[in-house]
């Protein structure tokens, strides 16, 4: 989906002595990804394709996939409890799971990885925004925190999108990965490292056919795995160029919020769809390539994971500490 309209999310009603001051930090990072490792040529054995055609139109070299019997609950518990460790906290008061893959339509996933994860009745909910989840429960998350009712708030993004595309699926099946990435976000100041900036939200709702899981939903609900409308589909090219346009955009609107240049900007973490993407979005809007976080080329595509799978392996591997921006 393409965001035309952008929404600053930069101040929340007061409902606390402290709101006007109250920022949301970073805290900690955690990340989860299937043991099972799925490389361009395993793909190839199966199907019409091979590592060079998947490299140079996406720049995917492998992605992990769940075994039967793991869930993204499973993930997500994972992720989660990664994250709290590397906070050093043990509790929350609230739980966000950004996922378009929950473990059932009912109930909601967020209450049982809370509660595996021992952070006992605390509220908990499901998001579901697919690839844009993360950055919804984050403006969520912020949203709850700069206005007092939640002084820390675990958020996860956990997708297990394989077992909605078709393994048959030349175009499709190459793309995405599984796997569950974990942020703590905590009260603090403005000026804390780690403190969270402006964010900016939107959507079009009129590119709804472009990506979709036809069957399922309460407008076709009966589902038959036969039925090609019960796989994931996508008009790739239009997506491709939609991403581009909307991502840049929003970078650049974010850039304003902030009242940032974009020579202040150490990093850009985007989600990770595809190389192409990537690349074109940060010379948009005059990021140099090198400070484009690329962790698909591993992963794939892992949807509402990939943003906060991305900051927790730049984090790990380039030692990059709160504040940096």
């Amino acid at each position: 989906m393409t965001a035309l309209d952008e929404i600053v999310v930069d101040a929340t009603p007061e409902r606390d002595p402290h709101a006007t001051t109250t920022r949301t930090v970073l805290q900690g990072l955690g990340g989860a990804l299937p043991r099972r490792v799925v490389t361009n040529d395993d793909l190839a054995a199966t199907l019409d394709t091979t590592d060079e055609w998947i490299r140079s139109r996406t720049g995917i070299g492998a992605r992990h996939q769940v075994d039967p019997g793991t869930s993204t609950s499973d993930l997500a518990v994972a992720a989660g409890r990664r994250a709290l460790e590397n906070a050093g906290v043990d509790s929350v008061d609230m739980v966000i799971v950004a996922t378009s893959t929950p473990d059932h339509r009912c109930p909601a996933t967020a209450p049982d990885v809370a509660a595996r994860l021992g952070l006992g009745t605390v509220p908990a909910f499901d998001l579901a925004a697919v690839c844009s989840g993360f950055v919804y429960g984050l403006a969520q998350a912020d949203a709850l925190i700069r206005s007092g009712a939640a002084r820390r708030v675990l958020l996860i993004g956990a997708d297990t999108f394989t077992t909605l595309v078709d393994p048959g699926d030349r175009v499709n099946a190459v793309i995405f990965g599984d796997g569950a990435g974990a942020v703590v976000l905590g009260a603090g100041q403005a000026s804390d490292a780690g403190a969270l900036g402006s964010v900016t939200l939107g959507s079009d709702g009129t590119g709804l056919d472009l990506i979709r899981v036809e069957a399922g939903g309460s407008r076709q609900p009966v589902v038959d795995r036969g039925d090609p409308t019960a796989w994931f589909a996508m008009q790739g090219r239009a997506v491709f160029a939609a991403a581009v346009t909307a991502m840049a955009d929003s970078c650049r609107s974010v850039l304003d919020a902030a009242g940032w240049a974009v020579d202040d900007v150490d990093h850009l973490v985007a989600h990770q769809a595809n190389r192409r993407i990537l690349t074109m979005v940060a010379a948009s809007i005059g990021v140099a390539a090198d400070r484009a976080v690329l962790h698909l080329d591993r992963v794939g595509n892992t949807s509402a994971a990939s943003i906060p799978l991305a900051l927790a392996a730049h984090a790990t591997e380039m030692r990059t500490g709160p504040g940096s921006c």
